[in-house]
């Protein structure tokens, strides 16, 4: 992406808000790269301390914290800064927590692995205007392993209870779990 041509404004503050540092680290300094002023957060806390203090121009939250939901980040900001363009990052992609998102005050819901360049778009896209579509999408494969696997975590790694909440059979799950991730 030409970092020449973005139009951030005056205000090229940026809050990052996610519990895993690395990605955090990443994403940042991508940002940075595009021109924003960067600030991170690695929690509900800290991200509505910094939305209450210092209200950002632009936020990226992530859906799942480990102290709680991104979506008290999002209405904390949205009631000190409405003019804020919001993006929602979550690896758990589905149509009632989008919906919740939007309703809260975000501009935009993405789902992980989402990189800068998908995020940069959707914190400047006008309101009226489709985002175009990302140039290497997840495989199907792909986006049912990580479904698979986060399933399996939230079970505490449970192979019976990951099978039973999924409706498979629990040796199909363990011949899934065995295989690598496809790409």
């Amino acid at each position: 992406m030409n970092t020449e041509a973005l139009d951030l404004g005056e205000d090229k503050s940026l809050l990052l808000v996610d519990d895993d540092e690395a990605f955090l680290r990443r994403l940042a300094k991508a940002m940075e790269k595009r021109g924003f002023d960067v600030e991170m957060a690695g929690s509900v806390a800290a991200g509505k301390a910094v939305s209450t203090a210092r209200p950002p121009a632009y936020a990226v939250v992530d859906l799942r914290l480990e102290d709680g939901n991104g979506l008290d980040v999002v209405e904390t900001l949205r009631a000190r800064r409405p003019d804020a363009r919001i993006v929602v990052l979550t690896g758990y992609g589905a149509i009632a927590t989008a919906v919740a998102a939007v309703k809260i005050g975000a501009t935009d819901y993405l789902a992980k692995p989402a990189d800068a360049t998908d995020v940069t778009n959707a914190l400047l896209a006008l309101t009226d205007e489709l985002p175009p579509p990302p140039e290497n999408p997840m495989s199907a494969d792909r986006v049912r392993w990580e479904h698979i696997q986060r399933v399996y975590e939230l079970c505490d790694r449970n192979v019976s209870e990951t099978a039973r909440r999924l409706s498979m059979h629990r040796r199909t799950l363990q011949r899934i779990l065995a295989k690598r991730s496809p790409r």
